[in-house]
């Protein structure tokens, strides 16, 4: 019987590996049999591959003619599978028979002495150089692992970090990777020095940057720390600080990172050539124009004799392109070609314009919303299907679906249509999160102490796009239980409904030692909302509000007063008056910001009033406005200013509600103010103390600056302001005497919501004023 054996012995090197492949072609070859037709393989030695994975490798199946050159390319197909550390091919008669000896895999990966990273985020990392759990062991990987976690730690400044990977094998041909890490101090900033600057010096130039060489708040921001990362951000500001003033050749030559031998220092040294500064001497546009040459030229912020300037010229550039975009160029390009006259220190631009191919979008694919219709997200969408490309109502519809809150992301991208070049797909993927919630809990203001809440809530009712809510308070001030639903498609041209049914329990603010004196109201209203622009919504509705104020007898003598004119609680304790009200609502508001929650720019502007129908008991007209505006500036900063003006009376002939009155004070108005405090008081004996009624009038006024806290960026979810506020209630008298405050204050976007805290400093307080500097709120601006 004929017998022969041809084996290849696994080494880890790829050099080591193709020169044994070499061998073994070389050692077929030299003690070659005679040929023979294939019937059977059989596999040995597996245990966790499959041998049709085996199969599938082998470059050769029953029936083939096997030889010494399909040996040796069997050999190498199975042995750079990685799966094994160990091959032998034999050949017994016309049956052919594979042993393998497996790699072990590897049974977990650990990490001791690990404090600098997330340790799953470490094993993504180490996926992607090959090792992972139940993947098969190679030392050269494990090695490839060391090395990738030791750059890592580099990149985060610690020079100093050592790795050391251990390889302890487990039962049934297993190892385990344990990563022991020695961190290391981490590496501080001590100098940062550049070379070749002329025009600017080196502390404007180290003022643009993240990394610093320390200062009182280094501990907290880890500025000093040296990051890979933040020096190629640095460097790109440092750049475009050149290029937007002019120095068009500007160029960073060099940066040289140095350690001291105790790795604990680091020396940035970044040499600079600055060149000339150019002045823009014209500026052409070249290309397919499409006709309108005279509108693109009006995009073009870099106008002749400015300074040249790359900012400039990116969003000239950008402008053209989102134009083009606009009229069904969807893939538009403008490349600027800059002519250099270093001699005379300017530069020609000619923007050359290439609009591409005019597109029509085919159809709107909408894909990962599970649970929220697709009509949900096409009534938002301004791209509509068979209608020229649109880049603007692109960006529009993008806006409008992120604006639903229903979804973490929604992102719309644009797909060409395979063999038609003139149509393209519009793609809108979005990521859906819970909008349900069932809450049961327990808070505390500085006004109502204590408070209970619970509510169920649904934002996305069955995937309509409709709300649903179920809410309860309780409160030492306010007891309330709501039931409301809001449908923001009740039409399908976007009139928006909103109804609710609810019943509330106050005590005016400052008169809570009384336990027999409150007021007591439950009501249901509707109103309607038309949008007649994108932004822009006209409201109306009405609503049926029933009053019950219970007195006794130390209820404050206003409100005495305004039962004795219902002919109630005159002159016994205790009296309940009882009122009704129907009032009619109108109003009209204009969002323009580009968030409700944290707006940075744009502005919000409302009108509104409300009437008292004669239907009811209490005749009367309120008028409100309110304005906003927010302007970003670099670094996150934003300065905001609101004002709001309120005015009402009475037609009939009952005095004007006192449920209706205005209340100024605190946050939301003017803070250092006790809540509600501010406006027309009443001196009450017993307590010797001046309470607020409100009034039938306000007016507020706000300025608000907001920075990020040092060492956040640009992150907007904890931030810092400071503010100077202005206000007051009124009288049946206007008697526009206002208070004014300023101060500091910290806002932070919780789980639980939007928190808000201020320290308000009073100006010129009155005696009778109720000053509460320190003072916080669940809410949003102002």
């Amino acid at each position: 019987m004929n017998f022969l054996t041809y084996s290849f012995r696994a080494v880890t090197h790829f050099a080591v590996q193709a020169a044994f492949i070499f061998l073994a072609t070389l050692s077929v070859n030299a003690h070659a049999a005679d040929t023979f037709v294939i019937k059977d393989i059989r596999i040995e030695g597996l245990q966790r591959v499959e041998p049709g994975t085996v199969f599938s490798y082998l470059p050769v199946q029953v029936g083939d003619t096997f030889n010494e050159e399909k040996s040796a390319e069997a050999i190498k197909a199975l042995y750079t599978t990685g799966f094994f550390k160990d091959v032998q091919i034999q050949a017994q008669g016309d049956v052919l028979i594979v042993i393998v000896d497996e790699r072990p895999t590897i049974s977990r990966i650990e990490f001791t002495g690990m404090k600098e990273f997330d340790q799953e985020t470490v094993r993504k990392s180490l996926k992607a150089v090959g090792v992972a759990e139940a993947r098969f062991y190679d030392k050269a990987l494990i090695d490839k692992a060391e090395q990738e976690l030791k750059r890592q730690y580099v990149g985060k400044g610690m020079y100093a970090a050592e790795v050391v990977a251990t390889v302890t094998p487990v039962e049934r041909n297993q190892v385990a990777i344990y990563f022991n890490i020695d961190e290391g101090p981490t590496a501080k900033i001590q100098e940062i020095k550049f070379i070749g600057n002329q025009e600017f010096s080196e502390s404007t130039l180290t003022g643009m940057m993240q990394l610093k060489t320390g200062g009182w708040l280094s501990w907290y921001s880890k500025d000093n720390l040296y990051s890979k990362q933040k020096l190629t951000a640095d460097l790109e500001t440092i750049r475009s600080y050149y290029l937007n003033r002019g120095y068009l050749e500007f160029a960073i030559t060099s940066t040289q990172v140095s350690i001291t031998p105790d790795k604990k220092g680091i020396y940035l040294t970044i040499s600079v050539k600055e060149g000339q500064k150019f002045t823009v001497k014209d500026v052409r546009l070249a290309g397919d124009l499409l006709g309108k040459e005279d509108e693109l030229m009006q995009l073009i912020t870099l106008k002749q004799g400015d300074t040249y300037s790359s900012a400039k010229l990116t969003e000239s550039t950008k402008a053209i392109a989102e134009i083009l975009g606009s009229y069904g160029y969807a893939f538009a390009v403008v490349n600027p070609q800059p002519d250099i006259r270093r001699e005379l220190s300017e530069v020609d631009l000619t923007l050359v314009v290439d609009p591409g191919r005019r597109v029509y979008v085919r159809q709107v694919v909408i894909t990962g919303n599970a649970k929220t219709r697709d009509v949900v997200i096409r009534r938002e969408m301004r791209q509509y299907e068979s209608s020229w490309f649109d880049s603007s109502k692109i960006d529009l519809s993008k806006k409008r679906v992120n604006r639903l809150g229903y979804f973490t992301e929604a992102e719309i991208t644009t797909e060409d249509v395979p063999g038609v070049p003139d149509q393209v797909d519009v793609k809108v993927n979005v990521k859906e999160k819970p909008t349900g919630s069932v809450s049961v809990g327990a808070g505390y203001s500085s006004t109502e102490k204590i408070m209970l809440t619970a509510g169920i809530n649904q934002d996305n009712a069955f995937g309509t796009g409709t709300a649903i809510g179920l809410n309860a308070g309780l409160g030492k001030i306010n007891q309330s239980l709501t039931l409301s639903q809001y449908d923001p498609y009740f039409t399908d041209d976007g009139i928006s409904r909103y109804s609710d049914v609810y019943y509330r329990s106050s005590k005016p603010l400052y008169y809570v030692g009384d336990p027999d004196y409150q007021i007591k109201s439950v009501g249901t209203s509707l109103k309607f909302g038309v949008p007649y622009t994108e932004v822009d919504r006209v409201f109306y509705g009405t609503a049926f509000e029933a009053f019950q104020i219970s007195s006794s007898v130390n209820t404050p003598q206003p409100y005495l007063n305004y039962m004795q004119s219902y002919g109630v609680a005159a002159p016994g304790y205790p009296a309940t008056l009882n009122t009704y009200n129907v009032p009619v609502t109108v109003g009209w508001t204009r969002d323009g910001r580009d968030s409700a929650l944290i707006p940075s720019t744009g502005s919000l502007e409302t009108l509104s009033a409300e009437v008292g129908t004669p239907v009811a008991n209490m005749e009367y007209w309120r008028l409100y406005g309110k304005y906003q505006q927010y302007h970003s500036f670099d670094k996150g900063n934003i300065l905001s200013f609101n004002g709001e003006v309120g005015y009402s009376q009475a037609y009939g002939s009952n005095p004007f509600p006192i449920t209706k009155n205005y209340y100024v004070g605190g946050i939301g108005s003017v803070r250092g103010y006790a809540p509600g405090s501010l406006g027309p008081t009443y001196y009450n004996t017993l307590t010797g103390t001046w309470l607020p009624t409100g009034g039938q009038s306000k007016i507020v006024g706000n300025v608000e600056y907001t920075v990020p806290v040092p060492g956040t960026g640009v992150d907007k979810t904890l931030r810092t302001f400071v503010f100077t506020d202005g206000g007051n209630a009124f009288g049946s008298n206007l008697n526009l005497v206002l208070r004014y405050s300023y101060g500091i204050g910290l806002e932070w976007i919780s789980p639980l919501g939007p928190l808000k805290f201020s320290y308000g400093i009073p100006i010129s307080p009155q005696p009778t004023d109720n000053i509460q500097r320190l003072q916080f709120q669940i809410g949003t601006a102002f």
